[in-house]
């Protein structure tokens, strides 16, 4: 009987061992939860007493106490509301005490990551009074694996991995313009990839401009409008910008505001219009944005169509359902006039690795310094990590699972039906049905 409870344990440790080695999720959900549910139970006090997050007994306490002749009492604990185990961690619920707040806890993230043993530790504030600390049992962005359910919605699609186990979405309703700068073999084209492949399911219109003439051309299938130099793409921003002038009038037709119209049927943009009248949106994809802005003579009139056409976009194309999604491997005021009004009004910031701090710093200069310092450790064996910043000064890290070219491809070209046609950019629809016997025939001829 004893060999056979020793033989049943080493099987147990062995499974166990295996499974933290090789699926860590698996081994997390068997095994490692429960062992660490009973180890912050056990250490939580003493945690909380070595990380500094605990305040001094009430004043009366301690005139009862002295009163009394008693031991004066101990440091009071903050109180732990809830503790739940998560598919990747476990998650703390913590009511402060008065005094404290929100920033001391993430302050000492890194100290309860040490104490209680887990790979990260983030803290928010759910509510005035309650802060929220997720803990992340291993490395999340090792080995990227996407939910099978996610929170998808028109114009809004998964596309990372958190640090923390959530997934980030690109959510164009919320952030309609973003800027993803990147170096070379840093996964920023696998991040475009991804979102072209997550939109090209839905119902809208993409836009690209690509001068290198191979990023997006293999997805032309599913794009109303392409263009792969820049005077081209001068004249299709132009032409954006005429029908997002055209779609406000339109709302500006349907508003009919009189003291008898009900607040939820003025219209203000274009999803305040009956679906029957609702442009569909239109999300434009610019590769590089330096094959737009650099140019070599000092007043060129045609950067300063693009420039000018960008920025209207930027500034006014939300209401429309015009979103920006901008790429490079720099986006500073190198690249000359306007570039910085244009970056003002880009609301998503994403950095994959860069060559250089000062990239970083034209991205999250005026956000936050502890991301550009996050975005300059990025290691070149992490493709598709990438730091996420946002308005408030808050930032995450991210990684793309990797999609192949040809991922890409198969859904662009399943979901080709879907492609719009839009008047005002018919004359940069992309050609894709053409007999190459034919095209060599006439190459022939005309030689």
């Amino acid at each position: 009987m004893g060999w056979l409870t020793i033989s049943v344990l080493a099987v147990v440790v062995g499974l166990a061992l295996l499974l933290r080695w090789r699926r860590p999720a698996w081994y997390w959900l068997s095994f490692g939860s429960v062992f660490a549910a009973f180890r912050i139970r056990l250490r939580y006090a003493a945690v909380m007493d070595a990380c500094h997050l605990t305040v001094p007994a009430s004043r009366f306490q301690l005139a009862l106490a002295r009163t009394l002749h008693r031991e004066v009492p101990r440091q009071r604990i903050p109180r732990l509301l809830w503790m739940r185990p998560t598919r990747t961690g476990i998650r703390l619920r913590i009511r402060m005490w008065p005094g404290q707040d929100a920033f001391e806890f993430s302050s000492a993230a890194d100290r309860l990551r040490h104490s209680f043993a887990v790979h990260q530790v983030t803290s928010r504030e759910v509510k005035p009074g309650v802060v929220e600390i997720t803990l992340t049992a291993f490395d999340v962005l090792k080995h990227v694996q996407m939910p099978t359910k996610t929170a998808r919605g028109l114009l809004k699609v998964p596309v990372a991995r958190v640090e923390d186990g959530s997934v980030h979405y690109r959510d164009y309703r919320e952030t309609p313009h973003s800027v993803t700068v990147g170096a070379t073999q840093s996964g920023k084209s696998v991040f475009q990839r991804t979102v072209i492949k997550e939109l090209a399911a839905q119902p809208v219109a993409l836009v690209g401009i690509d001068c290198k003439k191979i990023e997006l051309s293999p997805f032309a299938r599913r794009f109303s409008a392409l263009a792969d130099n820049p005077d081209d793409a001068a004249d299709l921003l132009e032409a954006l910008v005429d029908r997002m002038a055209d779609i406000y009038d339109l709302v500006r037709c349907e508003q009919r505001i009189s003291a008898d119209t009900p607040d939820a049927e003025i219209a203000a943009n274009i999803w305040d219009l009956p679906e029957a009248l609702r442009p569909i949106p239109v999300v434009i994809t610019i590769d590089e944005i330096a094959e737009l802005a650099l140019s070599a003579k000092r007043n060129d009139p045609r950067r300063d169509r693009i420039i000018t056409a960008l920025i209207r976009l930027a500034q006014l194309g939300r209401a429309a359902g015009v979103f920006l999604d901008i790429y490079g491997q720099r986006f500073g005021s190198e690249l000359g006039d306007g570039i910085t009004l244009l970056r003002a009004q880009l609301t998503g910031r994403v950095v994959h690795r860069v060559n250089d701090e000062s990239t970083a710093k034209m991205t999250f200069g005026d956000i936050s310094p502890h991301a550009v310092f996050a975005a300059t450790q990025i290691p070149n064996a992490r493709r598709g990590t990438a730091i996420v910043g946002y308005s408030s000064g808050e930032w995450t890290r991210i990684r793309t699972p990797h999609t192949s070219m040809r991922e890409a491809v198969a859904a662009c070209n399943t979901h080709a039906g879907l492609t719009p046609d839009i008047p005002e950019l018919a004359r940069f629809k992309p050609v894709v049905d053409f007999d190459l016997h034919q095209i060599t025939e006439t190459a022939v001829k005309a030689a």
